[in-house]
């Protein structure tokens, strides 16, 4: 059988930066301890009210096909959502329910790129995105925002790469580096889309997790909504990643082609899990409040865990719920440094190198367990990285 060059090209070639998680998880099937700090997954559960929401919902026989552009109900409380948040006049003709952000991200790229065009996209990054690209059949262009920036991208970096490009991924805030771009920086890339026009997609995934600053919606900008499709989820911000709940927002003419390919992939989203959504929207920004919480307070513990010591520079997060530590004092790479640590300490971490050339000395750290064994883990690794450097 001979399968087709975009299947077999998805990662690159290379690796998808994944190992280092999948031997942690292999570990902990052996019976290990292993102290998981690498992905983005909560340690609390799904709220039960939601959970029963989608039980009544399953009972009362919203078990059928759901309509491929998902529930109107949602569709619309999305857009009031997206409205009140970015002041854009939003209607339900103008968000489409995915599975998942990523499914929302696929449908995005797909609707803008032809096979070989180019698309732009921020290094550091989330590790599905430049193979999110290649699964179109697209060209995945990273362009360095780096550490000394705040890893805020800059405008001479992002314009050096545009020419020929139909698109720019952005991700604020940013997973993995925890930046929340500011307006300056928002208006850059927006004077970049405007001038080699471009379109833009605004993973826009952690927006109520933001600890310092704001979080602004490029689509809000002069002139962006009509260039610009916003992908949101119910993963981060209300705690439903298995749910497989998200959405594309963009202009009504693009939604109904995207129709067309939700259709031909997953026909649509459970209505059991989107009525759940729509109850889980319903419960307010105090419950959003909630989930974030004890990502603020996380932070806070590392930063007073990790002060006074000069082994381990931690970037302080403004938003998202990992935390960027600099451990280049060791000499290491990070993808050696996460495998010792692992190795001799049994925490796992994820190498700045999943994420892009410009996290290299970094690794990523994920604020998804409990207050005490995570203060403790972030003491262990910079012991570790003191004892190293």
């Amino acid at each position: 059988m001979r399968l087709s060059n975009t299947i077999t090209n998805i990662t690159g070639g290379g690796s998808d930066g994944w190992e280092l998680f999948l031997k942690a998880r292999g570990m902990i099937a052996e019976g290990i301890d292993v102290t998981e700090l690498t992905i983005g997954e909560h340690d609390i559960k799904t709220d039960r009210r939601i959970l029963d929401a989608m039980h009544a919902s399953a009972l009362g026989g919203a078990t059928g096909y759901a309509m491929v552009p998902g529930i109107d109900s949602l569709r619309e409380a999305v857009a009031e959502r997206l409205q009140t948040r970015t002041g854009v006049a939003t209607g339900l003709e103008n968000v489409l329910i995915t599975a998942g952000g990523q499914a929302a991200l696929f449908a995005a790229f797909r609707a803008l790129l032809d096979e070989g065009e180019r698309a732009l996209f921020i290094d550091p990054y989330y590790a599905t995105y430049p193979g999110t690209v290649r699964s179109i059949g697209g060209v995945p262009v990273p362009v360095k925002a780096r550490s000394r920036d705040g890893f805020q991208p800059r405008f001479e970096e992002m314009d050096a790469q545009a020419a020929g490009a139909k698109a720019i991924l952005i991700n604020t805030p940013n997973n993995p580096t925890g930046a929340v771009y500011s307006r300056e920086t928002l208006e850059a890339i927006a004077e970049l889309a405007q001038k080699h026009d471009l379109a833009v997609i605004s993973d826009e995934v952690y927006d109520t997790q933001v600890w310092d600053g704001e979080h602004i919606s490029i689509r809000a900008l002069p002139g962006m909504a009509s260039r610009t499709f916003t992908v949101g989820s119910m993963s981060k911000s209300h705690a439903m990643t298995g749910s497989r709940v998200g959405w594309l927002a963009g202009p009504e003419e693009a939604m109904a082609h995207v129709v067309n390919l939700l259709t031909n992939t997953n026909y649509g989203v459970a209505g059991f899990t989107q009525e759940a959504a729509l109850h889980a929207l319903g419960l307010g920004e105090a419950f959003e409040e909630e989930i974030a919480a004890p990502f603020r307070r996380r932070r806070a513990l590392a930063q007073k865990a990790l002060a006074g010591q000069n082994a381990v520079r931690l970037l302080p997060p403004s938003g998202a719920m990992y935390l960027m530590l600099d451990i280049r004092a060791t000499g290491l790479s990070s993808e050696v440094f996460a495998g010792k640590l692992l190795e001799e300490r049994h925490i796992a971490v994820m190498p700045g190198e999943s994420f892009g050339t410009a996290a290299r000395g970094h690794v990523r750290v994920a604020m998804t367990i409990p207050d005490a064994p995570f203060e403790a883990a972030i003491r262990e690794i910079a012991a570790f990285t003191q004892a190293l450097a």
